[in-house]
């Protein structure tokens, strides 16, 4: 995504941010958290894959905040979509329409949240991004990699591979220094090179 577009929601200009980041301590390092990497996925799904406007994704983001008190609403499994509403799981677990509150049918709801593994507690534990192929799945998860896109099954940074390839290495060189095969290293490449 555009450092532009998330600079705009990293912004508080138009109330709370939809996207929370801190101040990083020192220049260059990260400002956004694992939370606002969630957040950032989450309000980029519901804008330009399903096209919902940012008014009806903040009064969502709203409602949870108020039922719930979690600043961070849109990194909660709580809204929901039939892909043209926007719903929020209410704290009886049933669904109600963002902007007045009327029920819902749970089972016209898609879930857009595949991506997202969540752990018992409801909070996001990992990302898969999607633009990766299964043969090469890449998570963000901030028990590995300090949090950088990793290999699921074997924790290996991108950002590793893609440097040593970046070296010159040839991509059979870098399978054999990670022990993968080459045709995941292929796929990773592709995408983050």
């Amino acid at each position: 995504m555009p450092e532009s577009t998330l600079d705009t929601w990293l912004s508080a200009a138009s109330g709370t941010p939809l996207v929370h980041a801190v101040r990083p301590e020192r220049r260059g390092w990260p400002r956004v958290l694992f939370v606002g990497i969630i957040e950032a996925y989450v309000l980029r799904t519901l804008r330009e894959e399903l096209g919902f406007s940012m008014p009806s994704i903040r009064r969502a983001a709203d409602l949870v905040r108020a039922e719930f008190g979690d600043t961070y609403a849109l990194a909660s499994a709580r809204i929901a979509t039939d892909g043209i509403e926007l719903f929020v799981r209410v704290a009886d677990e049933s669904l109600v329409r963002a902007p007045d509150r009327q029920g819902a049918f749970p089972e016209v709801l898609a879930d857009y949240l595949t991506y997202i593994t969540w752990d018992n507690d409801g909070a996001p534990a990992r990302l898969k991004l999607p633009q990766y192929p299964a043969e090469a799945e890449v998570v963000i998860d901030p028990r590995f990699g300090w949090g950088g896109p990793v290999l699921a099954k074997t924790k290996t940074p991108v950002e590793a591979m893609v440097s040593l390839w970046r070296t010159g290495e040839s991509i059979s060189v870098v399978a054999e220094e990670y022990e993968l095969p080459a045709d995941v290293v292929e796929n990773v490449l592709r995408q983050a090179a």
